[in-house]
């Protein structure tokens, strides 16, 4: 650990409360330090939190920080890829499920998740709370240390794509390097698309398989008639459509397991003609075929990617679910869910507190 750098950041940190700074920051050091604690009360027994108990729940009630300026300061301190790799991101929303707190305000429907397979309820039980989207450096090998760069709420009024864009937006001309990010099938949606290919970034995003792309239009023939807007077709689960891919690639993944990936260039969607989409097939033949671990996955990509490097950046993919693991250390570790705070900005407050602690522990390690 370098002490220096680990204390400056402390300190950077402190500049960005600005009310209740000592409370707030008593608060962030019994987090990082008091391992037995099951609750949020039981935070003020750390020797680090200098007052009565009571003074954490004012703390959240009075306090307030520049969220702005927190952004920067992480950003100021992502950690730097290993030699030879790149900056990967990951954006991906979660829930805190509030369903007993009807008079919280701005609360939202949400599926439920974690319900036995056997269920009859499995795909359409709901619940109520807030949901959160977080913008995270991904680690080299998928684990918990991820490094948080944003983390906002999502109000009711918009969705989890608008806030992802918003999010994208503030933090990415601000980074050292263009960096690739992963999206999940949750963000499918090609008007997200056309706003990202605006951006400085590269995006890798996992698809449906029922979706249906198109090669480029062929040659006006010259005969009568409206040329043809669109060339041959790509549907991701009709296989007779997916021949004569522009690329193909076999090797092994970072498990040393087969692979195969192919990939179409140049394709689009009826509703974006103007957008260039790479298109990747990626095989595993080891897989268990299941939703988790499926043999055929489906990617759409936008970037600079040199061709023959398509096939590393679809293997990346992997690197996404370093954010789940992310997400349950700040659950179960971090207390993130536990604190039942009035108010939805009250609970922003103490999700901020969650993603100091959770990148002063990054920090100290590195």
């Amino acid at each position: 650990m370098d002490l220096s750098t680990f204390q400056q950041f402390r300190h950077d940190i402190y500049t960005c409360f600005r009310r209740a700074k000592d409370a707030l920051f008593d608060t962030i050091d019994a987090l990082i330090s008091e391992t037995q604690a099951q609750s949020f009360p039981e935070l003020t027994l750390s020797p680090f939190f200098q007052r009565q108990w009571h003074s954490l729940y004012e703390a959240f009630q009075d306090g307030k920080m520049d969220a702005l300026m927190l952004q920067k300061i992480f950003i100021k301190y992502l950690p730097a890829p290993s030699p030879g790799k790149r900056l990967v991101l990951g954006i991906d929303a979660t829930t805190i499920e509030r369903p007993f707190s009807s008079t919280s305000p701005d609360r939202t429907t949400m599926p439920m998740h974690n319900i036995p397979a056997g269920s009859p309820s499995a795909s359409t039980a709901l619940t109520f709370g807030w949901k959160y989207s977080t913008v995270t450096v991904l680690p080299d090998t998928p684990s918990s240390w991820t490094f948080l760069l944003d983390q906002k709420r999502i109000p009711s009024g918009k969705t989890d794509i608008e806030i992802a864009l918003a999010q994208l937006k503030e933090i990415v001309a601000h980074l050292p390097q263009r960096p690739l990010v992963l999206l999940d099938r949750g963000y499918v949606c090609v008007w997200f698309w056309c706003q990202l290919s605006g951006l400085p970034v590269d995006i890798l995003g996992r698809l449906k398989c029922n979706q249906v792309f198109y090669k480029p239009a062929p040659p006006h023939t010259g005969k009568r008639g409206q040329p043809r807007k669109d060339g041959a077709r790509l549907k991701l689960d009709d296989p007779c459509t997916q021949e004569s891919p522009d690329g193909m690639w076999q090797g092994t993944d970072a498990k040393v397991h087969p692979v195969q990936v192919h990939w179409w260039n140049k394709m689009h969607v009826k509703d974006a003609r103007w957008l260039e989409l790479t298109i990747i097939k990626v095989i595993r033949p080891r897989a268990d075929d299941s939703e988790r671990d499926p043999k055929i996955s489906w990617f759409v990509y936008l970037g600079q990617d040199p061709q023959q490097g398509i096939a590393q950046v679809a293997l990346l993919y992997g690197l996404r679910f370093g954010q789940e693991h992310g997400y349950r250390f700040d659950k179960q570790a971090l207390l993130w869910t536990e604190p039942r705070l009035r108010t939805p900005e009250q609970f922003d407050l103490w999700s901020q507190i969650v993603a100091i602690v959770h990148n002063l522990v990054v920090v100290a390690r590195d």
